[in-house]
């Protein structure tokens, strides 16, 4: 069964002056970021891929999140809209079972609640893990169910 963890990046710093995609995280989102990772880790997963988009905040966020993973930097999920986030999402290889969307609000966030329902907030580190029983090329908003939904100011 297809698995989708969506993941928002962990908190960052504003800085004056410096470009938005270039805000590194706080200490905080450090620690956050390393904290959803174990997280994920204790539900037995692992991903088969991690997509992310080329923000430091989340290139930095997927680093501790899964150290030793490989992960693809796509231009496409900078500040994307929820429907082409699910655009990506349809073009994951099929036999990938386990799969990281690491991103920002609120694409990440909308994409969550489009595919698996519910209503809650997504703040800076929260991830939500997808289940659906469609092969990625296949899958449209309402057809997954949420397994899980973590928040670091939760736990």
């Amino acid at each position: 069964m297809p698995t989708l963890i969506v993941l928002r990046h962990a908190k960052a710093a504003h800085l004056p002056g410096l470009a938005d995609r270039d805000r590194p995280l706080t200490g905080r989102g450090e620690r956050d970021a390393r904290r959803a990772g174990d997280e994920i880790r204790a539900m037995g997963l692992t991903p088969d891929a991690v997509l992310c988009s080329p923000s430091v905040r989340t290139r930095r966020t997927a680093e501790l999140a899964f150290p030793g993973a490989e992960v693809s930097f796509e231009r496409d999920i900078y500040l994307a809209h929820p429907e082409d986030l699910l655009e990506l999402v349809q073009r994951i290889e099929p036999e990938l079972e386990t799969v990281v969307l690491c991103g920002h609000n609120p694409g990440v966030h909308e994409l969550a609640m489009s595919l698996a329902g519910g209503e809650y907030e997504f703040r800076p580190g929260s991830f939500a893990v997808i289940r659906t029983p469609s092969a990625w090329v296949e899958l449209w908003p309402g057809e997954g169910d949420l397994v899980r939904r973590w928040d670091p100011k939760e736990h």
